[in-house]
């Protein structure tokens, strides 16, 4: 299954690992769409693949890290 998510990241997260962390641990291909960073901005278009479970786990993991996860727009179905 795939999903897109749109992503706001706090400013002490912008340079950590966090999207190939939570790709690794719950098996999920991502695939950034669009990005916009700076100093004190993180904004992500994330398109990730995997599991209907893991892709929970994994949205879950992020939004436990301090990152604003919302539904993008053009969802995709499979």
């Amino acid at each position: 299954m795939k999903k897109r998510v749109k992503l706001t990241f706090p400013q002490h997260l912008i340079k950590e690992p966090v999207i190939f962390t939570m790709a690794k641990k719950y098996d999920i291909m991502p695939n950034i769409r669009r990005a916009k960073v700076t100093e004190t901005v993180g904004e992500m278009v994330l398109e990730i693949e995997g599991t209907e479970k893991d892709l929970e786990n994994g949205v879950e993991f992020l939004k436990k890290q301090g990152i604003e996860v919302e539904p993008a727009e053009g969802d995709i179905l499979e």
